[in-house]
């Protein structure tokens, strides 16, 4: 769950719920949606960033991103979500988010040929991923994985506001981005480090058995 008062399920559900009823009422299905939702943020991601375009490719993934509230909405309306859609709601958040970072890569690798940034970028790629594959990986075996300072809602808000105001219109401060990738970097590798603590202190963590890798 968010850190985040504002970007929290309750904070969105005077808006999701009508939506979610009225997407119910078109024939529309949570994972439909969750499809449909990671395809567009997708595109922009890879449409806008790497053409430098990054204000325009932030409001686009950030809708899509809000919009991703819209299938557990839909699903608590029609009395609770399945197994499937939980994990496949999982896996198009990893989707989305691989997104957003490799075309903010390709845009500083050959757009502002920055190869310091590339490799904040690049460690922002990376951990977005082990930092919820170790949550995934823990709770698979039994054991506690989550935590950190750095979770989705707050690694997004970093991202987007940095590539953002690195290019709005008129007023654009292009040392945002690499302070935005430089702290999520930092963050998410502390974060890492948090949750394999966690694991390691869970109950059973260090019994010996027959677990494999």
């Amino acid at each position: 769950m968010s850190k985040v008062p504002f970007l929290s399920r309750a904070a969105f559900a005077r808006l999701t719920t009508p939506t979610a009823r009225a997407c119910l009422r078109l024939g529309l299905t949570p994972d439909v949606v969750t499809v449909l939702g990671t395809i567009v943020a997708v595109a922009g991601a890879l449409i806008f960033f790497p053409m430098g375009k990054l204000f325009i490719g932030t409001l686009v993934v950030w809708f899509f991103v809000l919009f991703d509230m819209l299938d557990g909405a839909m699903a608590r309306e029609r009395g609770g979500g399945t197994r499937f859609g939980a994990v496949l709601d999982a896996a198009c958040d990893r989707v989305s988010d691989g997104a957003v970072f490799c075309g903010l890569l390709w845009w500083v690798v050959f757009g502002l040929h920055d190869k310091l940034l590339a490799a904040a970028t690049l460690i922002c790629l990376v951990t977005s991923q082990v930092i919820s594959y170790i949550k995934a990986r823990a709770e698979a075996s039994g054991l506690r994985g989550d935590g950190g300072i750095i979770e989705r809602p707050e690694r997004l808000i970093i991202v987007l506001v940095g590539a953002g105001v690195s290019d709005f219109p008129f007023v654009a401060w292009p040392p945002a981005l690499p302070v935005a990738m430089w702290l999520l970097a930092a963050a998410s590798l502390v974060t890492c480090a948090q949750r394999l603590h966690t694991v390691r202190t869970s109950p059973g963590a260090t019994d010996r058995g027959s677990v494999t890798p």
